[in-house]
């Protein structure tokens, strides 16, 4: 799971991050409103804890914007305004629970997977055609065959099969297995598409990994 923090109290920020990498979570960083929304729009992310007074653009400005590019992502926003009348305005922008500053950490972790469990992010398994990707052992898994995934090719794998049926950009999957901030390039992600496609077909999968040109990848299921 992939946490977007806008927030521009810089150490909050870090706080917040650190106490969500110690769940197991990973956690991005960011401190004011415009980068917040061309983060979030990245599509990557599988939460997003906004703050509401932000420089530039502020919290409900940038859940507008959001919601408005029909991403439903869902996001906990986060403020000292505590009001009935700022609670509801951040609920009409697009907001998803409201937590008022200052908060304690075990309030903010069950908020965290609250969210994700309605959302569906905590299962145990992704599945497609005859195959599913075990999470908690990054294993692919195909009748009795198996094979176990690197952290790289567990965290490609998993964006994949959170696309769908859809078109899942290089860029995309590098903002999200690699981080926004890293200095890989396209080449990694056609290197671990690769090692994929042969795990994918010693266990008998029926899924593959099609090349779209100029667009990315696509999971298809190739029946017999």
């Amino acid at each position: 799971m992939k946490i977007l923090i806008v927030e521009d109290e810089k150490p909050l920020a870090e706080s917040v991050k650190a106490l969500l990498e110690k769940q197991g979570f990973e956690a991005d960083c960011v401190y004011d409103g415009l980068s917040g929304v061309e983060h979030a729009r990245l599509g990557v992310y599988d939460l997003l804890i906004l703050d509401v007074m932000l420089p530039g653009m502020d919290g409900r400005q940038v859940a507008k914007l959001v919601r408005s590019g029909r991403c439903g992502t869902p996001i906990l926003m986060l403020t000292a305004l505590s009001g009935v009348d700022d609670r509801i305005a951040g609920l009409d922008a697009g907001a998803d629970y409201y937590l008022a500053k200052p908060f304690d950490s075990r309030e903010l972790l069950a908020c965290v997977n609250a969210l994700l469990r309605r959302q569906g992010g905590q299962v145990d398994e992704l599945a497609l055609g005859n195959t599913a990707l075990e999470l908690v052992s990054c294993t692919l898994v195909c009748g009795e065959k198996s094979a176990r995934l690197s952290a790289k090719e567990f965290d490609v794998m998993r964006f994949l099969l959170g696309a769908k049926n859809g078109i899942s950009s290089k860029e995309a999957i590098l903002a999200k297995v690699w981080g926004y901030d890293s200095n890989a390039v396209e080449n990694h992600v056609e290197v671990y598409v690769g090692f994929l496609r042969k795990k994918l077909a010693s266990i008998g999968s029926n899924i593959r990994i099609e090349a779209v040109r100029r667009l990315g990848y696509r999971l298809e299921v190739v029946e017999d």
